[in-house]
């Protein structure tokens, strides 16, 4: 099978890498890509929201299926069109990609789908929770405490120029979940959570994600299907009848509260950097699946899961998320990306200046360490990001510290130890 990866981030790097496990890949191309994905398929210097110069791309590679990493070209609409034209598409048009390009859209779907989320309030006053309506590249979302914070919050989202919502502030550990989706049928990955906030003990600006672990320790199988019934199956249901099926990834962002678990977000596309951690633990063909779900075909399709865990630490240039690094030279990737040592590193903001690998972004590379125990999984982590360096590294020192400690989510109530 042909395919042709369109992104260029630590995400599409980790879906290049699986994809290229694939017995029924015939040729891999991306577009951009980046040097670690570079590796694995022929890149080709289309930018993910050029639709035009991508549907070109897609008729002279006669391309049997595009998968579409990022949201931005998604919510414009980059999916409908390749179909206009007869292609095989991973990834919603633009109707059902509003559950992540308008906040107040996915609220509207929700509370149609009988979906528990956190409430919407009328008047910003804390406590409370700030939201862009729009996408903001995960930074868009303002925890609101106190007056300060709100007054922060609102300024904020002036300079983003986009409409806010206004929700309850909950509490509770928060999940991600992940479904491939064909439209009707929803097949879900293992759970994982992510960190969002740049500094340790969860200090600090939200960013786009500083790290990830999967599966959490007590959302095993039977959990992840009590998740997919109450939160995925119905908005499935609700956008079909809206005539929008939703046809990828739909990825739910929950809080597990006192009072079971709440959808923050959904998102219509892979997470980063949780598709770091949770793709090295698919068993099987993920192509297959992609290209069954691209096609309404899912039914019948099985996916599996390894036992091992997975911890991916992000690197990131000194000032993220509020600047990037251009230039930087990296060392010791070749070093740390080791499946011997049960570590893997997946380039997300790097370029190629001749032969030196050298930053060219907030965050530059997810490193991903694999074990039989979170503990274990954290530990090769952590080892291989020992051996990378670039000027102004910087990268969070707890990801996963509680999990590996054990730490055990349950769907109601608070975790246990």
């Amino acid at each position: 099978m042909r395919v042709l990866l369109v992104g260029s981030g630590g995400r599409e790097h980790a879906l290049a890498w699986k994809l290229a496990q694939s017995p029924t890949l015939t040729e891999l191309h991306a577009a951009p890509g980046n040097p670690g994905i570079a590796r694995l398929a022929d890149c080709h210097p289309i930018r993910a929201e050029d639709a035009e110069g991508l549907l070109g791309l897609a008729r002279s590679l006669d391309s049997e299926l595009v998968v579409v990493g990022p949201e931005v070209p998604l919510v414009m609409g980059l999916a409908d069109v390749l179909r206009r034209f007869g292609f095989a598409v991973f990834g919603p048009g633009k109707g059902a990609a509003a559950i992540e390009g308008s906040k107040s859209f996915a609220k509207e779907v929700m509370e149609a789908a009988g979906v528990p989320t956190a409430g919407q309030l009328p008047i910003a006053r804390p406590p409370c929770v700030v939201k862009a309506d729009g996408l903001a590249a995960g930074k868009g979302v303002h925890v609101c405490r106190s007056q300060a914070e709100l007054d922060a919050a609102l300024r904020a989202m002036g300079s983003l120029g986009d409409k806010v919502v206004v929700e309850e502030l909950l509490e509770g550990p928060e999940v991600s979940l992940f479904a491939i989706c064909d439209g009707r049928e929803a097949l879900p990955l293992v759970s994982a959570q992510d960190f969002k906030r740049a500094r340790d003990g969860d200090e600090g600006p939200n960013t786009g994600g500083m790290g990830a672990y999967a599966p959490v320790p007590g959302i095993g199988s039977a959990e992840v299907e009590q998740l997919v019934s109450n939160a995925i199956r119905p908005v499935l249901a609700e956008l079909n009848r809206r005539s929008a099926p939703f046809i990828g990834l739909l990825y739910a962002g929950l809080m597990l509260t006192p009072d079971g678990p709440r959808v923050l977000e959904f998102n219509c596309r892979f997470g980063d950097p949780e598709t770091q951690a949770v793709l090295p633990l698919v068993e099987g063909d993920l192509l297959e699946v992609l290209a069954a779900a691209a096609i309404g075909e899912l039914a019948g399709v099985a996916v599996g899961a390894s036992a091992d865990s997975a911890v991916t630490i992000v690197l990131t240039a000194e000032g993220y998320p509020a600047k990037g690094s251009r230039g930087s030279q990296i060392a010791g990737v070749d070093d740390a990306d080791a499946d011997a040592d049960g570590a893997l590193v997946f380039h997300a903001g790097t370029a190629l200046h001749g032969d030196r690998l050298v930053t060219n972004g907030g965050r530059i590379l997810g490193v991903t360490g694999l074990g039989d125990t979170v503990a274990g999984a954290r530990d090769a982590a952590y080892a291989a990001v020992d051996r990378i360096e670039f000027e102004g590294m910087r990268y969070r020192s707890d990801i996963a510290l509680a999990a590996a400690g054990g730490r055990v989510l349950s769907l109601s109530g608070p975790p246990e130890v």
